[in-house]
């Protein structure tokens, strides 16, 4: 595992947008695992700011979004399908067939999951994932007691991960289930970005940095992946 420690958010996010950029200018076919939540945001300003200024950028890159809410519609405004095109894909020259994100609301929430992991696989899996880090340790919507060969498929969310959320439904009516990747999925990723910044956060890094693995800090699995880096601020 590979620790770089930025001065601030500024600068973490300056550096994943690098690390995201270079890896589609060695391979503009890339298959990109793409997180949401506050943490990721201004990596994806940097991001569009520098595609505005390229050309094809994201032209034939391929991506797949962690997560999304379970029972709300893609054009929901808390969906995440909705914070990809506010924070980047409205941005950017991706071919919006090349973009997935889960269908949480799908008739059929089992032949989803099965339907989302088939199409990782059939693009031949993920090439760079990045992810951000819960305070309990959970990575996507991977909560602590996760099995480490989990694959996609519901789950149900923690009051804390609701209530950390709430400001994406101002109506109060925070979703308790979502489709997330499961551990299995991300750790078959070729390579793996970590980013945490806050003070929130600072017990989780600290745990992680320990290098005890357990099922109960659903991020410890990543010290079972050759090719992690892990951005903190």
């Amino acid at each position: 595992m590979n620790w770089e420690t930025l001065t601030d958010y500024d600068a973490l996010s300056d550096r994943a947008a690098k690390i995201l950029l270079a890896a589609i200018r060695s391979d503009p076919h890339i298959v990109l695992g793409l997180p949401t939540g506050r943490t990721p945001v201004r990596m994806y300003e940097r991001v569009v700011g520098a595609c505005s200024r390229e050309y094809h950028c994201f032209r034939d890159a391929v991506t797949f979004n962690l997560d999304e809410y379970v029972g709300i519609e893609q054009d929901h405004p808390g969906s995440y399908c909705t914070f990809m095109k506010r924070h980047l894909f409205d941005f950017i020259d991706i071919d919006p067939v090349n973009a997935h994100i889960p269908n949480g609301a799908a008739p059929d929430l089992d032949a989803e999951c099965a339907r989302y992991e088939k199409a990782i696989a059939d693009v031949g899996g993920l090439g760079l994932t990045f992810l951000g880090l819960g305070a309990n340790g959970h990575i996507a919507f991977n909560e602590p007691g996760t099995p480490f060969d989990s694959r996609t498929r519901v789950v149900a969310l923690t009051e804390s991960t609701r209530v950390a959320n709430e400001s994406l439904f101002p109506e109060g009516n925070v979703p308790a289930q979502a489709i997330t990747m499961g551990i299995a999925t991300i750790l078959a990723s070729k390579s793996i970005v970590l980013l945490a910044s806050g003070s929130r956060k600072r017990g989780a890094i600290e745990r992680l940095r320990s290098g005890e693995v357990s099922e109960q800090f659903p991020a410890s699995a990543l010290w079972e992946h050759p090719n992690v880096t892990v951005l903190i601020a």
